[in-house]
C-alpha cells in the first residue's frame, strides 16, 4: 500500500487532552517519581486523575523510575484503583528489585493485553550502568498482530554531565538499541525514560537516535526538538525538572523516544507530527499530543507555576510537587498513540441463475471497523485499502481510505462469455495487520438463458417455469430474485425488476 505523508492524523480533538470517559486513543506515560516505596495517595490521585478545564493525564499505562520496592508497586495499584475518577482496572507488570532504585510498569487491564517483562540490561557499579533497564511489551486489546505490540523501555540514566557519567549513559543507550535492534522488523517501541541528559549532542542520545548501519533500533524524538536543553528558556514548555523549587524548571531530562514505526503516521502510530518541533510560545501545541504534564512553560528556573497554571490548574499543580514526597523531582510526560485499523467487508456475493453474457452489477460494503467504543474515532488509524478481483469481476481501481466508522459502497460487475458454474473473489488488500487480506467470494450459474427473467428450464424460452422459479426464490430469499436495488433486501422493486424483464422478453 502506498504510504500517507507525515502529518496531523485527524489531531485536533485530543489537543485538549481530554479525560478519558468512554473513549480515546492509547495514552503512554513515563514518570520518576522520586524514591517511592508508597504512600502520597492524595497527590498522586489528583495528579493523574483529577480534570482541569476538560484535561486530565488519565494515561493507560504509566512507566515508572526511581521505584524502591514491590510494596511500592502494590502500593500504586491500590491507590490508582481507589482514585476518584479512576476506571478501577489498574494492573502491574512483575517487578525485579535491582541495583539502586528501580522500575515498574502499570497498565490499564481494559485497554492493553500485557505480554511479558524483559530485563534489557542488569545495573552495577562503575563502569556500569547504575540501574536495570526494563522493556514492557503490550497490545491495545482487540489486537493479535506483532504489528500491534508496543515495546516500551524504561530507564533511569546516570545522572551527572562528567565524561565518566556521560560513559556509563552511553552503555545504557547502546543496550538499549541493540536490544530495539533485535526485535522482529517493523517492531514499535517507545523509551520512556529519565535520560539525565543535558544536550541532543551527547553520545548517549546520539546512541539512540543517530543513524547507523542497522536503523531497525533506531529512535526518534516525536516532538524533533533537538539542543542544549539546560538552563535554556527556548525549551521551557518541555522542561521536566525540578517542579519542586530545589533547582527550577530548567531540565529536558525527562522524554518520550519512538521508534519509525510510531513517527510514520500509519497504523499503530503517534497522534502528532514529528516533523514540526513542538512550540517555543505555547504549551497547548497543536502539532502534538505530546506533552510534559503540568508545565505550562511559566516556571523557567522556578518551582512549578501553581496558581495561575493554564495546562492543569492550581489543584493538580500542587498535587504534582506534592507527589515527588519532598524531595526533588519530575514532571510526568505523556503523548497519545492511535491504533491500527481494523477492515470488514461484505461476507460473500451468490448472483444464482445469470444469462451468460450477462453484466450483473452488485454492491461490496467495506467498513473501517475499528473499536470506536474503545479507541475513540479519531484515536484509530484510517483503513487503507484496495480490491483486488479475480477475472470476470470488475471493481473500482485505486486505492482508498476510510476513517474509523465509516463505510464504502464500491459497486462491481460480474459476467461470463460461458455457461456453467462461476466462483471468483474479490481481495480487499489493506494495512489492518489483523487481517491483511479479506475475501469475498462470488458465485454464479452462468445459463443459456435469454434474460435476467429466464431463471428456469427450458432456457430461451421466458414461460410459468420461470414466474414460479421467482416466486420459490423470492420467498427462500435467494440470490436469484434479488434482481432491483436495494441489493440485500427482498421487496416489490424485485418483483418490479423481473416483470420487466419478463414482459421485455427474450431478444
Amino acid at each position: 500500500m502506498n504510504r500517507k505523508p507525515l502529518g496531523l492524523i485527524a489531531l485536533a480533538p485530543f489537543l485538549a487532552l481530554p479525560a478519558p470517559a468512554l473513549a480515546g486513543p492509547l495514552r503512554v506515560v513515563t514518570w520518576n517519581v522520586s524514591n517511592y516505596a508508597g504512600g502520597r495517595d492524595a497527590a498522586l490521585q489528583t495528579a493523574i486523575f483529577a480534570d482541569f478545564e476538560g484535561r486530565s493525564m488519565s494515561p493507560d499505562a504509566i512507566a515508572f523510575q526511581e521505584i524502591l520496592s514491590q510494596a511500592g508497586v502494590n502500593a500504586l495499584v491500590t491507590i490508582f484503583n481507589a482514585a476518584p475518577g479512576s476506571s478501577g482496572d489498574w494492573a502491574a507488570a512483575p517487578f525485579v528489585n535491582g541495583n539502586d532504585t528501580d522500575n515498574a510498569f502499570i497498565y490499564r487491564t481494559s485497554r492493553i493485553d500485557f505480554l511479558g517483562m524483559t530485563i534489557v540490561a542488569v545495573g552495577a557499579g562503575p563502569p556500569e550502568q547504575p540501574r536495570d533497564t526494563n522493556r514492557y511489551d503490550f497490545r491495545p486489546v482487540g489486537y493479535a498482530s506483532d504489528e500491534a505490540t508496543i515495546a516500551m523501555y524504561s530507564s533511569h540514566m546516570k545522572a551527572g554531565s562528567g565524561s565518566s557519567d556521560q560513559a556509563r549513559r552511553l552503555i545504557e543507550a547502546q543496550r538499549i538499541r541493540d536490544d530495539a535492534q533485535a526485535l522482529p522488523a517493523g517492531s514499535a517501541f517507545i523509551l520512556g525514560a529519565d535520560f539525565n541528559i543535558q544536550s541532543s549532542n551527547q553520545a548517549a542520545y546520539q546512541e539512540l537516535i543517530g543513524p547507523q548501519a542497522n536503523n531497525d533500533g533506531r529512535f526518534f524524538d516525536p516532538i524533533s526538538t533537538p539542543g542544549s536543553w539546560q538552563n535554556n528558556a527556548s525549551y521551557r514548555y518541555i522542561h521536566t525538572q525540578d517542579p519542586t523549587g530545589a533547582g527550577g524548571m530548567d531540565d529536558r531530562y525527562d522524554m518520550i523516544l519512538a521508534s519509525g514505526t510510531l513517527t510514520d503516521a500509519e497504523g499503530l502510530h503517534y497522534i502528532g507530527n514529528p516533523s514540526i518541533p513542538y512550540s517555543t510560545t505555547t504549551w497547548d501545541d497543536p502539532n502534538h499530543s505530546y506533552r510534559c504534564w503540568g508545565n505550562d512553560g511559566s516556571s523557567y528556573n522556578l518551582g512549578l507555576t501553581v496558581n495561575g497554571n493554564t495546562m492543569v490548574g492550581p489543584a493538580i499543580a500542587l498535587a504534582l510537587i506534592q507527589s515527588t514526597g519532598g524531595q526533588a523531582g519530575h514532571l510526568p510526560v505523556m503523548l497519545d498513540i492511535a491504533v491500527p485499523a481494523r477492515a470488514d467487508a461484505t461476507e460473500a456475493i451468490d448472483l444464482g441463475p445469470v444469462p451468460v453474457g450477462a453484466m450483473v452489477t452488485r454492491p461490496v460494503t467495506i467498513a473501517n471497523a475499528g473499536d470506536v467504543a474503545l479507541w475513540g474515532a479519531n484515536g484509530i488509524d484510517d483503513l487503507d485499502y484496495q480490491l483486488l478481483p479475480s477475472p470476470g469481476i470488475d471493481a473500482p481501481v485505486g486505492l482508498f481510505s476510510l476513517d474509523a466508522g465509516q463505510s464504502e459502497v464500491h459497486m462491481v460487475t460480474i459476467t461470463s462469455a460461458t455457461p456453467g458454474v462461476f466462483n471468483g473473489v474479490i481481495l480487499v488488500d489493506s494495512d489492518d495487520p489483523e487481517s491483511p487480506t479479506l475475501s469475498i467470494p462470488v458465485t454464479a450459474l452462468f445459463t443459456d438463458g435469454c434474460s435476467l427473467a429466464d431463471l428456469a428450464e427450458p432456457y430461451g424460452t421466458l414461460d410459468f417455469s420461470d414466474v414460479v422459479a421467482f416466486l420459490t426464490a423470492f420467498g427462500e430469499s435467494g440470490p436469484a430474485a434479488d434482481l432491483a436495488e436495494p441489493f440485500g433486501q427482498f421487496d416489490f422493486s424485485d418483483i418490479i425488476g423481473f416483470l420487466n424483464a419478463f414482459g421485455a422478453g427474450c431478444p
